[in-house]
């Protein structure tokens, strides 16, 4: 009717004037609880969230000595070691360190002569805060690479290319040593094939991006933090079951596509290796390396077991993941650190 017509265009009107200054502005997350708004109970029970948050004391736990909401190298100046070789790599035997060794020791299979040295980096005692290790990573985490053998003629004469965040190191690395493997087993799809390239990069970026939520979330309230928080453990590891359905989903092809050997169909890429040490650690958090596994209820997941399986058989990985690990190979100086059969 024509009351209804002139308070539809009445509206359109007030819109175009931009209503928003004069209507209540809309709740901008959907399907909130009725009560959203109310104060939700406090842990410790007598936490008040101040107006602005300060640093007063160690947050305890077995990290708890070295956080702090300052960047920057601590203590005494710290050089770090260097090795005979070209590569350096500054890291640890954790997921990140790991995926940067799994792809190295490939490199050692393929390529004659190739070789880096690895020098341990204990985060859990602040080695990452040295002088040296800063120099690299203002970022202070690991892995952090070094490349001496390099053509860039704007670096002055002996210093070495600087590569830090393990995603870059690993694209640095591919991009590098990829020609001088056969093209068939090459780590990164070459840019003549777009699709496949875009895939690789598409999953890489999904693992940086989900790693807090693996580590930096499950990994610390389910194992390093000094209490334990249902609200907290809860909340992570239904981000852990989600992160895994999703692979699982796209490995077995269960959203209508194909089941995959590799997370990129037929081709082992940077992103089955960046993936892998997140998610086979994903079951091996608490004192007995059983725990977490359990708990999540990981081995339900058939298709990401299976390419797990098939991941951990290659040899590359097997000795990529003790690289840099204390109670395997500290350091990593050379092919023979490992024995002729573990090629």
């Amino acid at each position: 009717n024509k009351c209804t017509r002139k308070q539809n265009l009445s509206s359109l009107s007030l819109l175009s004037r931009g209503a928003s200054q004069i209507l209540p502005r809309a709740n901008p997350l959907v399907n909130m609880p009725d009560d959203a708004d109310k104060t939700p109970e406090a842990f410790p029970a007598n936490y008040v969230v101040p107006k602005v948050w300060t640093f007063e004391k160690p947050q305890g736990g077995i990290l708890g000595s070295v956080n702090a909401p300052t960047a920057g190298s601590r203590g005494p100046p710290r050089p770090l070691p260097r090795g005979e070789h070209s590569l350096q790599l500054h890291s640890m035997g954790t997921p990140n360190g790991q995926k940067i060794t799994m792809l190295l020791e490939e490199y050692v299979s393929l390529i004659p002569n190739f070789e880096y040295d690895a020098y341990s980096v204990n985060i859990f005692k602040g080695d990452q805060f040295g002088s040296g290790f800063t120099e690299i990573n203002p970022n202070s985490k690991i892995p952090a690479l070094l490349d001496y053998d390099h053509s860039d003629e704007t670096l002055p004469e002996g210093e070495p290319i600087k590569v830090f965040e393990s995603g870059s190191v690993l694209l640095y690395l591919a991009e590098k040593f990829d020609p001088s493997v056969p093209e068939g087993m090459r780590f990164l799809p070459p840019t003549s094939k777009p699709a496949l390239r875009a895939e690789c990069l598409n999953w890489l970026m999904w693992q940086m991006g989900s790693a807090p939520n693996l580590g930096g979330a499950f990994g610390h309230y389910y194992r390093y933090a000094p209490v334990k928080i249902e609200y907290a453990i809860d909340r992570a590891a239904m981000e852990v079951k989600r992160l895994f359905d999703v692979l699982d989903r796209h490995l077995g092809g269960l959203d209508g596509g194909e089941e995959k050997t590799w997370v990129c169909g037929d081709v082992y890429t940077v992103a089955d290796i960046a993936i892998y040490p997140w998610f086979v650690n994903m079951f091996k958090y608490g004192p007995t390396d059983i725990e977490s596994g359990v708990f999540l209820g990981l081995k339900e997941y058939e298709h990401v077991n299976a390419w797990m399986d098939r991941v951990g058989a290659r040899k590359a990985v097997k000795r990529g993941m003790q690289v840099n690990r204390a109670r395997f190979l500290p350091e990593r100086h050379s092919r023979d650190d490992f024995k002729p059969e573990e090629y």
